[in-house]
């Protein structure tokens, strides 16, 4: 019989030491002091909003939901603000780009933390959190309730951050989402018009099969579909025609120098490209960076709106009030269900109902790694954009996101995020001897996930004659089961709102963003919190304007 390499697990010793010599490009690239941080400042802003100022329509939040409410309302002629928490992410630093690289994270890399937390934090026995400066990074990672939610902070949201995979939610899984929405139309007019603004498009499949940056996707393909998975190309919001001249070395590399995780510098179409260039392109747009709403009241047929405008330490450096005739809640799943949740609690707006708060989950996230057999490489060039997913939502309840490890070293590793059917929801409430909102999610809750994702990864490991990786979530964890990076609910469709958005209780007060989808969506989510967006602006616009 022929004699074969030795699997991973196998010869783990050997393993281990020439890992150990290699990942000093992952470990020293996250050192402190690479970059200069600048100095705590309210970075200047043309389009800030003055104390006293009395807008038309006000948007909390510049993601999915803000951007596509704030271009139609443009369009249709209407005068709309912005207000976003983050920053603008358009000036470079010192090292001349915009964004921080996912290998070396800086004072650009986490929102106000002065060590980073990333998602996949250990390595052989190594921890890969580092200490950073304090600063408004472009990456939150907010601990509540035993979960870490990984949000967007910056102008354009979770667009800035997310690995881009465009999933419209197959026909027939719809109804169980949002079964008061008429699937028809979604699927033949606001789908169609979400995934058109986006730029969405699939990768060219030949030069799938060709390039060596795709490699460890073509490895997931293949793990997958011997063990009779059904594999699929996911459509992205990459520009491929730019990833291809990266590859053939001819533009500056992005997605193949590993960015994503603290954001794109180059051929992402994020929402600055799309939805936010075509709305400020109207000259009825304005947007304020670095600001947050703390209160929305009412005030003779309109809204006092109180915003605090931060430094880049996190410090408030200005306390305004502003009126506005309406007020679209865009801040996020968490962001707006906290802010309705604290408003209603403290009797800013005691009209509000008590399905605010109700029906938030994390969209059935969870991650794991499998070790290969030193035959199966997945490539030390990996794009940092995921093209593929394995499908086993019908037998399983799990849909698997083929990751890349953009470490720069070959890994033998095969890494996944699975979206999967969890059937638990959180709530969020309002604790008054705190002055907080808290919510009520139990870490156990995350156990019918890990179920369903190992309907898959059971059986390609049985298969393939692998193992799961255990050095990537702290010591001998398997499954990275602490965090979500697609928080959904918290102010639900028809129950929280009207069938449009329309929260009930007080008029001119509109939900437009990932809290009005309970909880899960079966896929990644920004394409139907768009198309529900633009669904539901366009009833407003015809009804309320």
């Amino acid at each position: 019989m022929e004699s074969r390499p030795p699997s991973t697990q196998e010869g783990r010793g050997l393993s281990r030491r020439r890992f150990i010599g290699r990942t000093g490009s992952i470990l020293g690239a996250a050192a402190l002091g690479a970059i200069d941080l600048p100095n705590a400042a309210a970075l200047p802003q043309a389009d800030v909003i003055e104390p006293g100022a009395q807008v038309t329509a006000l948007v909390i939040g510049t993601g999915y939901g803000g951007s596509v409410t704030a271009l139609r309302l443009a369009q249709a002629g209407v005068d709309v603000h912005m207000v976003e928490m983050g920053m603008a992410w358009d000036t470079p630093g010192t090292d001349g780009k915009i964004f921080a690289n996912t290998t070396s994270p800086d004072y650009r890399s986490f929102w106000l933390r002065t060590r980073t937390k990333q998602p996949l934090s250990n390595f052989l026995g190594f921890p890969l959190d580092r200490d950073v400066p304090r600063y408004t990074g472009i990456l939150d990672a907010e601990e509540m309730g035993g979960i870490v939610v990984y949000q967007g902070r910056g102008v354009g949201g979770g667009s800035l951050v997310n690995g881009g995979m465009a999933v419209t939610p197959e026909r027939s899984r719809f109804p169980g989402v949002l079964p008061s929405v008429d699937a028809d139309e979604m699927y033949e007019v606001y789908y169609p018009r979400a995934n058109s603004t986006l730029g969405v498009a699939t990768i060219d499949p030949a030069w799938f099969e060709t390039t060596e940056a795709y490699k460890y996707a073509r490895v997931g393909r293949k793990h997958a579909q011997r063990s009779n998975f059904r594999f699929m190309f996911v459509p992205n919001v990459y520009d491929w025609d730019y990833m291809k001249q990266e590859a053939a070395g001819a533009v500056t590399k992005s997605a193949l120098a590993g960015e994503i995780l603290y954001g794109n510098n180059h051929g992402k179409k994020s929402l600055p490209k799309t939805y936010l260039a075509q709305a400020r392109a109207t000259g009825r747009v304005t947007i304020s960076p670095l600001h947050r709403v703390t209160s929305v009241t009412p005030a003779g047929g309109g809204y006092t709106v109180t915003i605090e405008q931060l430094d880049t330490s996190g410090a408030v450096t200005t306390t305004k009030t502003v009126r506005a005739q309406r007020v679209f809640f865009a801040a996020g799943s968490v962001g707006t269900s906290k802010l309705l949740v604290r408003l209603k609690g403290t009797g800013a707006l005691p009209g509000l109902n008590n399905e605010v708060g109700n029906g938030w989950g994390e969209n059935g996230n969870v991650m794991c790694g499998r070790a290969n057999h030193l035959w199966d490489p997945t490539g030390a060039l990996q794009s940092s954009i995921p093209t593929a997913g394995i499908d086993n939502w019908a037998a399983g309840g799990a849909f698997a996101e083929v990751a890349p490890l953009p470490t720069g070293i070959e890994t033998w590793a095969s890494f996944y995020l699975s979206i999967t059917k969890n059937p638990h929801r959180g709530r969020f409430t309002w604790n008054a001897a705190t002055g907080k909102v808290d919510l009520d999610w139990q870490t156990a809750w995350k156990q019918p996930s890990i179920t369903m994702a190992k309907s898959i990864f059971d059986k390609i490991n049985a298969t393939e004659g692998t193992i799961y990786r255990t050095d990537l979530f702290g010591t001998y964890k398997i499954w990275g089961d602490h965090l979500t990076y697609h928080p959904l609910g918290g102010a639900v469709l028809d129950k929280a709102t009207d069938n449009y958005g329309r929260l009930h209780g007080h008029p001119g007060l509109y939900v437009t963003d990932g809290a009005l989808i309970p909880g899960n969506v079966s896929v990644n989510p920004f394409v139907t919190i768009t198309a529900l967006a633009e669904r539901n602006i366009e009833k407003v616009i015809a009804e309320d304007f």
